[in-house]
């Protein structure tokens, strides 16, 4: 587990260091902790057991991997409260490391109980949030916990998702270009209208862009638009032009009479797309159109894939903007579940400078907003 928190203070051999990784952040790198005789205790959670002890979500796959790669045992604790956990963490020599149990198997957690989050707190002498990906809740262990423990930190990970969200957003080295694709105008609407005051030009595709299209007059046939959010989409393109921010929409696409894997399928203008048909992908003067707007880009930030990417018969338009990005001599950042996979189907995730680890985190930063489990850390 990565920790900043031992460089500046020196060697704390009997400190009880509990550290809120996520569950599927990678660990390979360093382990001041462990390295310098901390007591490591580890607080997570798996899948959305509701509050229940459900045995499919149990941690103790986790510890078993987290075994392997940190080549000493791990204990799992038979709860994340309790006389029994409490009692193993008192027991704990320096170099140990328990995990305790899903913290979700609580509904406590997601519901930031003080006493639920006091339990905790009294098994650590000192915090630490590594976990970006779950920073945007305020859970027990994400700002409850952090709220009773007197010395607390960020972690490598989550430290290193704000240094570059920094460098991308707040100190770009210009041309700043996002990227911007995905189901819906409503989820992205507060990112959208907060980097209009960021970015240099903004590439709109999957989609969300049918929704922007539509406003402006364009039949787009059966394909997935928000018609409630026509005037909005409206004003978003006159501010984009008062504020001098070039805007990108598709200007073809690989349109589909249904939305199946063997589905039939023709490459469309934007203006023709048939009746009974949807738009699932970016057609190739569009993708040309897309590229030429991100080549001389010095920062670019994507989230949200330009079609349906997981059906290869719409997967071109994203794989190519996935190379497009990789080669690119731009910092470049993606955000998102969707957009990482993409990435990582395109092989190109070793040429993307980062990819966070969060969803709903980075897009809660996106939007201008703070993280709940970022700010506990100032106080």
């Amino acid at each position: 587990i990565l920790c900043r928190y031992l460089r500046p203070h020196g060697r704390r051999n009997h400190h009880r260091f509990l550290v809120r990784p996520h569950h599927r952040q990678p660990n390979h790198g360093p382990t001041p902790v462990l390295d310098q005789g901390g007591k490591l205790i580890l607080c997570s959670h798996m899948g959305r057991p509701k509050g229940h002890r459900v045995a499919d979500f149990s941690l103790a796959p986790v510890a078993d991997h987290l075994a392997a790669i940190l080549e000493r045992n791990v204990l799992l604790a038979p709860d994340c409260v309790g006389e029994e956990s409490e009692n193993l963490v008192a027991a704990m020599k320096p170099g140990d490391v328990v995990m305790l149990e899903n913290l979700r198997f609580y509904s406590q957690e997601t519901d930031n109980d003080p006493e639920f989050a006091r339990q905790i707190a009294r098994m650590a002498d000192v915090y630490v949030n590594d976990a970006f990906a779950v920073s945007h809740r305020a859970h027990a262990s994400v700002v409850g916990i952090p709220a009773n423990v007197s010395e607390k930190a960020a972690g490598f990970l989550l430290q290193t998702e704000m240094d570059f969200f920094h460098k991308a957003m707040d100190a770009p080295i210009r041309p700043l270009v996002a990227l911007v694709g995905g189901a819906k105008v409503s989820s992205k609407l507060g990112a959208l209208e907060n980097m209009l005051d960021k970015v240099d030009i903004m590439v709109i595709g999957g989609a969300m862009a049918n929704t922007f299209l539509k406003s402006q007059g364009v039949d787009m046939g059966a394909s997935k638009t928000e018609d409630d959010l026509l005037d909005t989409a409206r004003e978003f393109v006159e501010k984009a032009e008062a504020k001098g921010v070039k805007l990108y929409f598709p200007v073809d696409f690989v349109a589909a009479d249904r939305f199946t894997a063997d589905a039939v399928t023709k490459n469309v203008t934007f203006r023709d797309v048939p009746d009974g048909w949807m738009a699932l992908d970016i057609g190739p003067a569009t993708t040309s159109y897309f590229q030429e707007a991100i080549t001389d880009a010095r920062t670019i930030v994507w989230n949200g894939p330009m079609g349906a990417f997981e059906m290869d018969a719409f997967a071109r338009g994203t794989m190519a903007m996935c190379q497009t990005v990789a080669s690119s001599h731009a910092l470049s950042i993606t955000g998102g579940g969707d957009s990482n996979a993409a990435v990582k189907k395109s092989g190109e995730a070793a040429n993307i400078s980062y990819m966070s680890t969060g969803g709903g985190a980075f897009l809660t930063l996106m939007e201008g907003k703070t993280l709940p489990g970022v700010e506990v850390l100032k106080s």
